[in-house]
């Protein structure tokens, strides 16, 4: 399919990282159910350019007088922030997932893109992602609507707002989609993909 696609015999498998249950649900289930030992794995986190900044400024502002140098201003703080690797302080999560990954599949390759979005589409940024990559699977964490049940929602939902982010990329990513919901510590999960809906897999 156009944008997506890898060489024979070896997939890249892309997975919303976030910090958060949702992601971490996915991840386990990507790396014991979709990945293989010769896939490649991409962690992408995207967030919108405000949020980084803030955090960089609001680190860079509580630093003690002797430790922030005179011509070190809150734009090259983002900088370093981005560019310091992924132990920096608000990125740890990321670092957990790939030592996970690495643990469970140590065979393949893991690679983090952290992505700045400038309008806060966050499902577009990252279907933009999809294709820029090339990957051929995507998976992201997906939340349990209460209005919904086994595919159908209730009338009077949330759904006069528009699909959420898992939906929206479920419905028009180019690559196969999974939407990945934890059912507990031993139920198992519940997938969601363009042609298959609440399909319940046990763990």
């Amino acid at each position: 399919m156009d944008g997506c696609g890898s060489p024979a015999g070896k997939r890249r498998i892309m997975v919303v990282a976030d910090p958060g249950r949702e992601s971490a649900a996915a991840l386990e289930w990507a790396l014991y159910h979709a990945v293989l030992e010769h896939d490649d794995i991409i962690l992408l986190h995207v967030e919108p350019v405000s949020a980084r900044r803030a955090s960089a400024l609001s680190s860079f502002l509580s630093r003690p007088p002797s430790a922030v140098s005179p011509v070190l201003f809150p734009q090259a703080a983002v900088a370093a922030a981005v560019g310091a690797g992924d132990g920096c302080g608000d990125y740890e999560f990321l670092d957990a997932m790939r030592a996970r990954c690495q643990a469970v599949q140590p065979t393949v390759r893991v690679q983090i893109e952290r992505v700045e979005m400038e309008s806060k589409d966050k499902a577009a940024a990252i279907l933009t992602q999809t294709q820029l990559s090339r990957a051929d699977l995507l998976v992201i964490g997906q939340r349990r609507n209460a209005t919904s049940f086994l595919g159908c929602k209730l009338s009077g939902s949330m759904s006069s707002k528009g699909p959420d982010t898992a939906e929206f990329l479920i419905e028009n990513s180019k690559c196969l989609c999974v939407g990945v919901q934890k059912k507990g510590q031993t139920a198992g999960y519940l997938l969601n993909t363009k042609t298959h809906k609440n399909f319940w897999l046990l763990a």
